[in-house]
């Protein structure tokens, strides 16, 4: 049976600590460079070191974001139903939210639901390139209907903080 909706857990993605650092500062600076200058598309350099560092081999030790955000995903799995469950990085690490959404509609999901790891406001990714994935996937795949659950509820994240508080109570 086709899974009609799946659920996209969006994290921000680290770069593995045995990554080198001198490609990680050209990364940078080629993506900086790109917003200065007002453009969309990658140049041939940053594509291949942002291909590079996304599809670097990981383990537990070297890239301890991608097995927390996971864990995060495997937790939520289970309070998700029928609904299907996808993990995608915004930079560092792959997949890209891109290629998960592409993947899920090639699949036949319908709808999608995105959610990030990223709760407060005034962040790049949460304010800016998500909506931006959102506006590009709606213009992929008109058919799929798409959901950012951003902002969230502030009432609920703190009630999120003040419950992990009491753990240690």
């Amino acid at each position: 049976m086709a899974i009609s909706e799946a659920v996209v857990l969006i994290g921000h993605g680290g770069v593995p600590s045995d990554f080198p650092r001198e490609q990680v500062s050209e990364l940078k600076g080629l993506e900086h460079a790109r917003e200065r200058e007002g453009r969309q598309d990658m140049c041939e350099r940053e594509a291949e070191l942002d291909h590079l560092v996304r599809t670097w081999p990981r383990t537990d030790d070297s890239d301890p974001y991608k097995t927390g955000l996971e864990a995060v995903g495997r937790a939520l799995a289970l309070r998700l139903g029928e609904r299907r469950l996808e993990i995608a990085y915004n930079e560092f690490c792959a997949p890209s939210p891109d290629e998960v959404i592409d993947a899920l509609v090639a699949e036949g999901v319908e709808k999608l639901r995105l959610l990030t790891t990223m709760f407060t406001r005034g962040g790049s990714h949460s304010e800016k390139d998500i909506p931006e994935l959102v506006e590009r996937t709606r213009k992929r795949h008109p058919g799929v209907s798409i959901d950012y659950s951003w902002p969230y509820d502030l009432e609920l994240v703190a009630d999120l903080l003040a419950g992990q508080l009491k753990l240690a109570d």
